[in-house]
């Protein structure tokens, strides 16, 4: 990813205020997010399970996407996020899991009680010495804390002026490691590419779910969808209706919790 020049050197740089003001967008809307936002591929999942964890929280689950995947591998997970619309979709997706609408920096759920932390494309909305702390609190000595993302694979020239068009912010280096606490050791890395099969449609569908568009007003997003239009229509050559391969990748974090003193 480094040839590309518009991608910030540094990830997960953003102000407090910035930051909430952007994951406010998420606290409506869960279902036309839920409807759009991919699965994760199974390798990654993997990377995920490899020191076979049982009882797991997934923070900033958002609509319960990854915490459904989770939930299909057997494990025991409790679901936290700040958006009780966000859980709503989640319980109807999945009644047996226990949900708590709170903050990775605070849970209030048990301390030493799990064996594995996951923030599935959620890390960014957190303050990340508190929400390092807080996870650390919740793990067992040699739990794992693990951060996932899916995104728009933007080292091809095509994708990377779509993810700018979107104005898609959760796109960012992957190899830049994300900031931890010293609770925890030296994370390890995976990388694994695939693709989506979009429409336009579905192209605005992604667009709209994202925090850019969400607290935009009406005449920025209707200039966004205008310029989507035009490049996947004019510039590409694409029909509205065509189903087009877009370029993903799922990068990964996992970090074992130190032992307490």
């Amino acid at each position: 990813m480094s040839e590309i020049p518009s991608l910030p050197q540094r990830a997960f740089v953003v102000s407090a205020t910035r930051r909430d003001e952007l994951a406010s967008a998420f606290q409506s809307g869960a279902e036309s997010y839920d409807k759009i936002r991919p699965s994760y591929p199974q390798l990654a999942l993997d990377f995920t399970l490899q020191d076979q964890p049982k009882v797991a929280v997934d923070i900033g689950c958002g609509s319960g996407i990854f915490t459904e995947q989770l939930v299909a591998q057997g494990l025991d997970v409790t679901a936290v996020d700040p958006s009780q619309d966000m859980l709503s979709v989640l319980a109807k997706r999945l009644p047996q899991v226990a949900t708590v609408c709170a903050s990775g920096e605070a849970t209030s759920l048990d301390e030493d009680s799990v064996d594995l932390v996951t923030y599935a494309q959620a890390w960014h909305w957190v303050d990340h010495p508190k929400a390092s702390a807080e996870a650390a609190r919740l793990l067992h000595d040699h739990g794992w804390l693990t951060l996932l993302w899916n995104q728009l694979d933007v080292s091809v020239p095509w994708v990377h002026r779509l993810a700018r068009i979107m104005h898609a912010g959760d796109v960012h280096r992957p190899e830049l490691e994300p900031p931890l606490g010293r609770e925890f050791s030296k994370p390890e890395h995976g990388i694994w590419h695939w693709s989506m099969s979009l429409d336009f449609e579905e192209i605005v569908e992604l667009t709209k779910s994202r925090s850019y568009y969400r607290k935009s007003s009406p005449t920025t997003q209707a200039k966004v969808e205008s310029n989507l239009r035009w490049y996947w229509n004019e510039h590409l050559g694409h029909e509205l209706g065509d189903k087009v391969q877009v370029p993903y990748l799922t990068h990964a974090w996992r970090s074992r919790r130190r032992a307490r003193r």
